[in-house]
C-alpha cells in the first residue's frame, strides 16, 4: 500500500528585498516529499489561489498545486485539519517556520493536537515506512542525528538539515495548475487585534572561550580573569544577587 504523503506550503519572502517566493523550508518539505512519493506527492497551501510565489513550488515537477481559498488573517487551522484527516494523510511535511504573516512557527503543533498525530521538528531523513511506522532520522545540534520509529500518521517539521530543494524551471511553474478549493473561512480574531511590528536584533551573547583542543580548553578553565573588576558574591541576599546580575548584563551589552 502507498503511503500517502502530503507537503504543506506557504509564501516565503525574500531576506532583503522582502519580494514574495517560495518558502526556504517549505520547499525543502517538498523536496523530501517529491523522494519519498514521486508524482503521487499531494502539495497544499491555505491561500489566495491568485498568488503568483506558488508557481515556484509547480516549478519543482508537480502538475498541480491544491490551493484552500482563505483571505488573508484567516485562522486555517481548523480547515488544514479537515483536510487532512479527509484526504487520508498518512505522512504531512511543513517548514519549522513560515516567512510570512505570523510566523510564530506555532501552526505544526496546534495542528498536530488538532489530529492527535506524533509530531517530529527537524526531520532530517525518512529511511524507510513499512508496516505503519516510519524510520526516520531527527536532526540535532552541533550535527547530530537521532533516528526514531514512529507510528503513522505522522506530522513532521524539516528545516535547513532537510535535503536541499531542487530548482524551480519556468517551462512546469506556467504548465502546473493551481486548483482552488472552496472551504470553510474562519476568522482569526487573535491575529486581528494583533499589532505587528519589525523584529529587533536578538540580544548580544557573553563571550565564549572557543577552544579547539583539550589542553585549551583546561588552559580557558583555570586561567586567571583578566580583567580584574570580578566579584565574588557569597552568602548574599536575593535582592544583592539580582542586582549583582543586572549589573553584568547590563556592561556586557546584553540589557540596555
Amino acid at each position: 500500500m502507498t503511503t500517502k504523503v502530503i507537503s504543506l506550503v506557504s509564501i516565503g519572502a525574500h531576506p532583503t528585498s522582502g519580494r514574495t517566493r517560495r518558502a526556504e523550508q517549505d520547499a525543502r518539505a517538498v523536496e523530501l516529499g517529491l523522494q519519498l512519493a514521486g508524482d503521487n506527492l499531494q502539495v497544499v497551501h491555505a491561500g489566495d489561489p491568485a498568488e503568483e510565489a506558488l508557481r515556484a513550488y509547480l516549478g519543482m515537477g508537480l502538475d498541480h498545486l491544491d490551493v484552500l481559498e482563505q483571505p488573508a488573517g484567516a485562522d486555517v487551522l481548523g480547515v488544514l485539519g479537515d483536510y487532512l484527516r479527509d484526504a487520508g494523510a498518512q505522512l504531512v511535511l511543513t517548514g519549522s517556520q513560515a516567512e510570512t504573516g505570523e510566523g510564530s512557527g506555532m501552526l505544526p503543533f496546534l495542528l498536530a493536537e488538532k489530529l492527535g498525530w506524533p509530531l517530529i521538528v527537524g526531520l532530517a531523513e525518512v529511511e524507510s515506512i513499512e508496516n505503519g511506522t516510519a524510520q526516520v532520522l531527527q536532526a540535532l545540534p552541533r550535527g547530530q542525528r537521532r533516528r526514531l520509529k514512529v507510528r503513522l500518521p505522522l506530522l513532521a517539521t524539516v528545516d535547513n538539515a532537510a535535503p536541499k530543494p531542487r530548482q524551480s524551471a519556468f517551462g512546469p511553474a506556467r504548465r502546473g495548475v493551481l486548483a482552488a478549493r472552496d472551504v470553510e473561512v474562519v476568522d482569526d480574531a487573535l491575529f486581528a487585534d494583533a499589532e505587528l511590528q519589525p523584529a529587533r536584533p536578538r540580544p548580544k551573547r557573553l563571550k565564549v572561550i572557543k577552544a579547539k583542543s583539550g589542553a585549551d580548553r583546561m588552559k580557558a578553565a583555570t586561567a586567571k580573569a583578566s580583567g580584574g573588576g570580578g566579584k565574588v558574591l557569597k552568602d548574599v541576599s536575593p535582592q544583592e544577587g539580582a542586582e549583582a546580575i543586572l549589573k553584568l548584563l547590563v556592561e556586557e551589552g546584553v540589557l540596555r
